[in-house]
């Protein structure tokens, strides 16, 4: 009789749990645990006479970390279901058009929907929804977008945890197929990107190879890619705009992020349930170097 083959413990729960235990050290045993209980979405609403809205904490701060002004062409590359077209349309100038992407057929309808129900009038006649592949628009655009932001998809380990069938079938792979897939978007949006603009990338995943690996690779291939970090000032203005949200969202606690390498992370375990989410902003010099 054959000898049974041995299990693989690189796989399912148990390989997904031994994969972020190592990430995250004793850290994970937290995390895992905030990652597990129910989220805590707030409401966002930028009428009184539209529906609310409710999403992430985290992902309005993501998204309000996006510098709008003076931007006139604005760009969500990957919008749905449409959070972040949302709260961005809710800050871009009056003169500012938004385009919003998203590659499903069916998860566009949704977006157009959350569009319909939830911006008012004045502000939707200047967002285009459009629905392809954002990976390949750079084959037929070039530098026509003054901010970008791509919200990619990625690993949702928070999705993952909570459904017992995509967790038995997690593997590494998973990772390392996404990662792929937003470096095509990434690399995509930066071409795509006006000399002097600025784009944000952002995940709600956990894993670095998904987060700063891809980033340092956009940095590592296009040498007039700068990261922008947010100072003392920017952060207060931040918690200004914030408390402006307290008319419908009363509870709304800005949260506090965590300096990664490339970028900043939110996670639920030390933020009241918000995130996780990762973003990094990104500046395209005017000039490039010299030396090109």
């Amino acid at each position: 009789m054959a000898k049974n083959k041995d299990k693989d413990n690189t796989r399912g729960a148990e390989g997904f749990n031994s994969y972020y235990q190592q990430v995250y050290g004793e850290r994970w045993q937290a995390l895992k645990e905030a990652l597990l209980k129910e989220a805590n979405p707030v409401p966002y609403k930028l009428d009184t006479e539209l529906r609310t809205y409710y999403l992430d904490a985290a992902s309005i701060l993501a998204a309000y970390s996006l510098p709008l002004s003076g931007a006139e062409d604005i760009l969500d590359l990957c919008a749905a279901p449409g959070g972040k077209t949302l709260v961005i349309s809710s800050l871009m100038d009056d003169e500012a058009n938004l385009t919003s992407n998203e590659r499903s057929f069916e998860r566009k309808q949704r977006l157009s929907k959350v569009i319909e129900e939830h911006i008012p009038l004045q502000i939707r006649e200047r967002i285009k929804v459009t629905c392809s592949d954002g990976a390949l628009w750079c084959k037929t655009k070039s530098e026509c977008f003054d901010r970008i932001l791509l919200d990619a998809p990625c690993s949702s380990e928070r999705h993952v945890l909570n459904d017992e069938k995509y967790l038995s079938q997690w593997s590494p792979a998973r990772i390392k197929t996404l990662a792929m897939e937003q470096w095509a978007l990434l690399s995509s949006a930066y071409r795509m990107l006006r000399k002097g603009g600025i784009m944000l990338y952002s995940t709600c995943a956990l894993a670095p190879k998904e987060n700063d690996e891809v980033v340092e690779r956009l940095f590592k291939k296009f040498d007039d890619a700068s990261n922008l970090f947010i100072d003392s000032e920017e952060y207060s203005q931040l918690k200004n705009d914030f408390s402006k949200l307290k008319n419908f969202s009363p509870d709304l606690i800005l949260p506090q992020f965590e300096k990664t390498e490339f970028g900043y992370q939110i996670l639920p375990d030390v933020q009241n349930g918000a995130g996780p989410i990762y973003f990094s902003i990104i500046k395209k010099a005017l000039n490039k170097k010299l030396s090109e």
